[in-house]
């Protein structure tokens, strides 16, 4: 449930605007925070999308229906039309791309870098495979196109021309 000022959503003096930005600067960060390294299952990345619905139904409140005259909860496509901005799914995957291309950059000794790229020496077990992050970044890149990319390779190779070009 929400609890941590939650109260402030159902006041009817304060703006539905400062609503969205008490949402965007103090909540949103704190849910997102360490969202760059999340290996998260479909099912699971359903729950910030239902936690950022509820919010947001805070925020707006019920609708009167035209038809029936009786007050209703809004629609999550109603939802994306009143609140303008990507939604928190989308945040998350734009920020898993972006520190992976930090990542990618790093030097080659960094731990981080090591734990990307290495591959586990001992035996996976048996069953379906667990998703993993790297499996994330390439399904996050097919969305949006990159599909069959050596993301590693084109990182690496973006960094050394924007470092040559800064000498």
């Amino acid at each position: 449930m929400l609890s941590f000022g939650a109260e402030y959503f159902v006041f009817q003096f304060v703006s539905k605007n400062l609503k969205i930005k008490i949402y965007r600067t103090i909540i949103s960060p704190v849910v997102l925070c360490g969202c760059e390294t999340w290996s998260l299952a479909l099912r699971e990345e359903r729950r910030p999308r239902v936690f950022e619905n509820r919010v947001l139904r805070r925020i707006f409140g019920s609708k009167m229906d035209e038809v029936t005259g009786e007050w209703r909860k809004l629609h999550n496509e109603q939802l994306n039309d009143l609140y303008t901005s990507p939604n928190i799914v989308r945040v998350m995957k734009s920020r898993r791309m972006r520190w992976t291309g930090h990542v990618a950059r790093t030097d080659e000794g960094r731990g981080v870098y090591r734990v990307m790229v290495g591959k586990p020496e001992e035996k996976r077990p048996l069953g379906r495979p667990w998703r993993r992050w790297e499996d994330n970044i390439k399904m996050d890149l097919q969305e949006v196109g990159c599909g069959g990319m050596d993301w590693i390779l084109k990182c690496t190779t973006l960094s050394q021309k924007t470092s040559e070009i800064l000498r």
